[in-house]
């Protein structure tokens, strides 16, 4: 995880087209600058990175029901619930699925936890357009390849 690039998703664990479900792991940092001032001396992950942890799940899984066609962009947050804090050096488990589809938006319910500890949840609605420059799909392709994104699922139905 990459806190100050917004990398927040490390690998695809699983991923299934059919159920319009994904599951991804995350390495939360033992340090990073964000820690020093949330909170000195008590450091915890900061909740709207949590949510943006699972915006950034959601969207790896449209973009595959999607084939890489289309850009899904976080649109709306609801319901998005804090349950317990997250500290340096977890391993976070998101899942994320696909509640509604239709006229250019999806919406999914999401979920973070540590080990089976529920963190937060929330629900997303993502507006998705084609891709708006060459050069964002380029760089979508290899963030696919760098977190293990299984392409041989583009190709089931």
């Amino acid at each position: 995880m990459q806190l100050e690039y917004f990398t927040l998703i490390d690998r695809i664990v699983d991923l299934n087209i059919g159920d319009k479900t994904i599951v991804v792991e995350a390495d939360v940092p033992q340090t990073s600058t964000i820690f020093e001032g949330h909170f000195p001396g008590y450091p915890i992950m900061p909740g709207v990175l949590l949510t943006e942890a699972m915006a950034q799940s959601s969207g790896w899984l449209l973009l595959g029901l999607m084939k890489f066609e289309r850009m899904p962009f976080l649109a709306m947050i609801k319901e998005a619930k804090m349950r317990g804090f997250v500290n340096p050096g977890e391993v976070l488990t998101i899942e994320a699925k696909v509640e509604h589809e239709g006229s250019g938006f999806a919406v999914t319910s999401a979920k973070v936890r540590v080990g089976k500890e529920l963190k937060c949840s929330a629900y997303l609605t993502f507006r998705h357009i084609p891709f708006p420059h060459p050069d964002l799909r380029v760089h979508m392709d290899a963030m696919a390849k760098k977190i293990g994104f299984p392409l041989q699922a583009l190709t089931h139905d």
